[in-house]
């Protein structure tokens, strides 16, 4: 029932899969693997099914590794924080605070890193017996990050020290404005950095250009994570809590968060993430959050979540307050423990998000006539116009990246100043490009890192900031050949495709950006029955010669090539990829297959 269909020794001959040179969504299909050998290595030494052998040997995990990938532990995954620059000092600073009674407030994003990061520092402060201020600016009236005015209103209302979250790295002038007030201020942020650093108590920062750390990947939730490791190390060796009566705070308790943030900000789900992602999504599944546990009430999750439900059901309504409504209505969610608010806050959340995606279905629209009206081959797919809203730019952002296999910026103009969002594709670094287009004069404002990027642009440099753009990243997005090239991990029949072999293949899971969620293919397969379902889905059932039969579905399939083929009175076979997931409305062990491509099986006559 795990093993893979015949066609396995055709996955690593060079050749294309199936002999899938053109897809019907425009892919050449490869396998990842390039070279069978290492999956039987490891299938025999590992005693491991072949398919997962393959999946792992696809991911470089070497024969000796195995074991470690497969049971990722704390214990052995977790670094020592003090490798980070300014980790120590920041600590020692944190602590004088405290011991001294002064006031914290913690300025943060409104995005799910954002969201995750400022509720992690507010539930250690309570535990610590000290209220935690949180401050996060509205997008459309302050956009992203610190700014003077609102440090100098913390520090009128008696705060002294300001922890920002996931921003702060780039902020020269506020830092400045704060440091001339007498405000003192720590960064723990993740996106990269200039050689030169703001002015404040420090900037901890895994991707600053001094920092030799190996912890780059980490989203900004893993820095505060970090940090709070690092705290915690600092005030037990203080006999802080022993001098204050408080008990030594578990942070294993809020890995819920830590999984949450990292998820949903697409970083590489390997080495330290990938420890805490998986420990994090089993803290997840026993639902202590309150604000986690409402928000999967509102959006019918009746599963234990995995990556795709956090990425694309729960990150999303935490991300709407930020997107279309109330910027810290995430903090707050994630960081409540009355089950009142934390309902209240869910349903306002899943009202913001209905209200975020018919926005961005229009923005979507329009931006898709311009991005189509360029020419063939450009290397990055820049479009912009007046009026759309600064909320959904990322995600329209990232559709194009989807349609067009090259990175995309979408830009939203207002009274002459467009403020952006970029998302990229494996192997190109947006975020640098951005910031050499802000050290270049062409941006008012720019940062992000190698997969996503921001920036806030004066609308006469648009063109000069395209041509950059597209000087800058023709070569790297050359190289990887742009996202036409479909990795398929192994073949899989009608027959096998069921609940035990999706077992084996969450072995090598969590699965997200760096590990990415095997792509199969089931060769020839019938379309039994296909129909539109929703708004543009389609529905269908899989079938083979023996009569055996899977449940599938393409998603916004209905007006594409894919969705015509499937949808074709006569359907004729196809090979089809994508990914085998649990069937969660049925709730009983099913799995379905989500169609992400198609190809005709034959020739047609």
């Amino acid at each position: 029932m795990t093993q893979p269909a015949p066609e396995t020794r055709e996955m690593t001959d060079g050749a294309c899969v199936l002999g899938v040179e053109h897809s019907l969504g425009g892919s050449r299909w490869v396998s990842r693997l390039e070279d069978g050998r290492r999956a039987l290595e490891i299938a025999q030494r590992c005693q491991v099914p072949e398919i997962l052998a393959r999946i792992l040997a696809g991911r470089g995990v070497a024969p000796e590794a195995v074991d470690t990938f497969l049971n990722p532990s704390l214990k052995n995954g977790l670094p020592d924080p003090s490798v980070m620059k300014d980790m120590d000092v920041c600590v020692e600073q944190v602590i004088r605070v405290l011991t001294n009674g002064g006031r914290v407030a913690v300025f943060g994003d409104y995005d799910v890193d954002g969201a995750t990061s400022s509720a992690l520092l507010v539930r250690y402060f309570r535990a610590i017996g000290r209220d935690l201020t949180v401050y996060v600016p509205d997008r459309l009236k302050e956009g992203y990050g610190p700014n003077g005015p609102a440090l100098l209103a913390l520090k009128d209302a008696g705060v002294d020290l300001v922890v920002t979250v996931d921003c702060g790295t780039l902020a020269f002038e506020p830092l400045t404005v704060a440091k001339e007030a007498g405000l003192d201020v720590i960064v723990l942020d993740h996106h990269q950095a200039e050689p030169a650093l703001p002015p404040g108590l420090g900037v901890i920062n895994p991707n600053r250009l001094d920092d030799d750390s190996p912890l780059g990947v980490l989203a900004a939730v893993g820095v505060v994570f970090m940090f709070l490791v690092a705290l915690n190390r600092g005030l037990r060796s203080a006999n802080w809590f022993a001098q204050h009566g408080v008990d030594e705070p578990n942070l294993l308790q809020w890995l819920d968060l830590v999984a949450l943030g990292t998820i949903c900000d697409v970083v590489p789900l390997t080495g330290v993430n990938r420890v805490l992602t998986a420990q994090g999504l089993k803290v997840m599944s026993r639902q202590r959050n309150a604000g986690l546990r409402a928000l999967a009430d509102v959006a019918s999750l009746k599963t234990d979540p995995g990556p795709y439900h956090v990425g694309f059901v729960l990150g999303p309504r935490v991300n709407a307050g930020g997107r279309v409504g109330e910027a810290s209505a995430g903090a707050t969610l994630l960081a409540t423990d009355d089950a009142s608010e934390a309902r209240a806050l869910a349903e306002r959340l899943d009202r913001y998000n209905q209200e975020r995606r018919t926005i961005e279905a229009l923005v979507l629209e329009q931006a898709l006539e311009q991005a189509s009206a360029l020419p063939d081959g450009v290397p990055c797919v820049v479009v912009a116009s007046d009026g759309w809203h600064a909320g959904v730019v990322g995600i329209v952002a990232s559709r194009l990246k989807d349609r067009f296999g090259v990175p995309a910026i979408v830009i939203g103009c207002d009274n002459g100043i467009g403020k952006g969002s970029g998302r990229s594709i494996p192997g190109v670094d947006l975020g640098s490009a951005v910031i050499a287009a802000h050290q270049a004069g062409l941006l008012i404002n720019g940062g992000g890192h190698a997969m996503a990027a921001g920036l806030t642009v004066a609308a006469e440099r648009l063109e000069a900031l395209t041509v950059f753009l597209a000087e800058r990243l023709e070569k790297p997005v050359r190289a990887v050949g742009g996202q036409h090239r479909r990795k398929i991990d192994g073949p899989v029949s009608v027959a096998g495709a069921q609940g035990d072999l999706m077992s084996v293949l969450e072995r090598a899971g969590p699965f997200g950006a760096g590990n990415a969620e095997p792509t199969l293919v089931i060769p020839s397969a019938q379309i039994a029955f296909a129909d539109v379902v929703g708004e543009n889905h389609v529905r269908c059932t899989l079938s083979d010669l023996e009569g055996n039969r899977l449940k599938a579905i393409a998603f916004r399939a209905r007006d594409n090539a894919m969705g015509a083929a499937l949808l074709a009175a006569d359907r004729q076979p196809l090979h089809v990829a994508g990914k085998l997931r649990w069937d969660d409305w049925a709730g009983n062990g099913r799995v379905q297959f989500q169609i992400d491509d198609a190809a005709p099986a034959a020739p047609p006559d």
